[in-house]
């Protein structure tokens, strides 16, 4: 892949990302469950007296919520991939430079802003990468977030492998220009947090 040609010393700003809660009571719980199930599962902790049949269950469970909760990121991600798409195409060097959702998916996997990995810091998010492009890879295969009855058991228990090779093969069905990191610009918020600048902004107007 190359990195687009464009033109020195140029700065685009683009549409903050912003992402949704995910609201499951339940899957908090459903977490500490499955992470427990796991390590029983491996012979780390002792089962407690609980079958291999009911630890695999808790096991798929807390799997399966893990797996929705990177559907809603990777929608909220296809949002603000389309409207960069939208945004280059009215652009003559980005358009000319053939800049694709792949494009800007790279720059948000690979290369985000200071200004984002300090936010995801702050969140306690440290493994970005993974989040993103996993919940982008699911995106790729699934139009609705995923239920026991749709998929099986195996795909379940090791989503995080899927996914991965999903996101790799979204990012080579076509070639694509990678973008300078230090030309694009943009924000990521919360839902909420959005919500609350809009406020202040509308207010000092």
């Amino acid at each position: 892949m190359a990195q687009a040609t464009l033109p020195e010393g140029a700065v685009w700003d683009l549409p903050p990302v912003i992402l949704h809660p995910f609201s499951d009571p339940a899957g908090p719980d459903q977490l500490v469950e499955s992470s427990r199930a796991h390590l029983m599962l491996e012979g780390i902790l002792p089962m407690g007296g609980l079958t291999e049949d009911e630890l695999l269950r808790r096991l798929l469970s807390g799997r399966l919520t893990e797996v929705k909760m990177l559907f809603y990121v990777g929608r909220d991600l296809e949002r603000w991939l389309g409207q960069c798409a939208e945004m280059a195409a009215r652009d003559p060097h980005l358009s000319a430079a053939k800049v694709s959702q792949a494009s800007f998916a790279d720059l948000l996997v690979e290369h985000p802003p200071e200004k984002v990995l300090a936010k995801l810091a702050k969140w306690g998010v440290s493994d970005y990468k993974s989040i993103f492009s996993r919940a982008l890879g699911i995106q790729a295969a699934f139009a609705q977030p995923p239920d026991f009855d749709f998929v099986t058991p195996s795909f379940i228990r090791h989503y995080y492998r899927f996914a991965d090779q999903l996101w790799q093969a979204r990012q080579s069905l076509q070639t694509f220009p990678t973008l300078p990191p230090a030309q694009f610009r943009f924000e990521l918020y919360a839902s909420a947090e959005y919500a609350r600048l809009l406020e202040r902004q509308w207010e000092e107007s």
